[in-house]
């Protein structure tokens, strides 16, 4: 993936779509982006649902920010929602083909300790913005078998986790393991039980369920996948998310 071209299509199209551009930090020859959206239209009385995307914080993972730029692109955002989005997150890990930043660092592990300048300066720009309802976080996985996700949801909200993988599974396979990255699955959901506190190192997750939000998922396209493949299947998914939003409980 050319990232340098990625990221310039990325700020012409959410320019193009009322979006505002703001650099939250560097790395290397980088600007590290963060993207809002204000809402179109909501009634007066009530406040906007308020979104957060993010993508590209592994630089082997071309699919998020590629999806990224399709959902700029297609602009199907709805218009009652406030939206922020940090569409690449480890640019420089893009031009090294590299999951880690030029350190050799795993950017999502590190929302936890706060080792390398990326993650600290997302944490400050993340603390300057309200509370969100939901999260997704674009992401693959090298050893999957299709897609899969992960939701966080310690609350019991209505979940948002079938509507996205039935909109998935009209574009790209959905893993069907029984244990998926040594976690129970079903039907390509993984909902893990567990306790940040008691991890060692946080993902941007991790991070965002503890700290921002109560609902959210990592979604995982299949990496050996053809790349259009997986791009349509983070694309598919969001878009799900986003037209369920917020969901209904059943």
């Amino acid at each position: 993936m050319d990232v340098r071209a990625v990221l310039r299509d990325i700020e012409i199209a959410a320019q193009q779509q009322g979006w505002t551009v703001e650099t939250f930090g560097r790395q290397g020859e980088f600007d590290l982006i963060a993207l809002h959206r204000a809402p179109v239209s909501f009634p007066s009385r009530q406040s906007p649902d308020r979104i957060y995307l993010s993508a590209g914080i592994h630089g082997d993972e071309p699919a998020g920010p590629l999806a990224a730029l399709r959902l700029l692109q297609e602009n199907h955002w709805p218009p009652n929602a406030e939206l922020w989005f940090c569409p690449c997150l480890n640019p420089a890990g893009f031009v090294s083909n590299r999951r880690e930043n030029p350190e050799g660092k795993d950017l999502n592990r590190d929302y936890r300790h706060l080792e390398t300048a990326e993650v600290r300066a997302h944490i400050a720009w993340l603390e300057r913005q309200p509370r969100f309802d939901v999260y997704l976080c674009l992401h693959e996985d090298w050893e999957s078998h299709g897609f899969y996700l992960y939701e966080q949801n310690p609350d019991g909200k209505p979940s948002l986790a079938e509507t996205m993988i039935e909109a998935v599974q009209k574009v790209c396979p959905i893993d069907p393991s029984e244990v998926i990255e040594d976690r129970l699955a079903k039907g390509g959901i993984i909902r893990p039980n567990l306790d940040p506190n008691t991890r060692p190192q946080w993902a941007e997750a991790f991070y965002l369920i503890m700290n921002k939000s109560r609902l959210g998922c990592t979604l995982e396209a299949p990496s050996d996948f053809p790349l259009p493949v997986r791009v349509n299947a983070l694309v598919a998914g969001v878009d799900a998310a986003l037209k369920s939003f917020p969901p209904v409980r059943v």
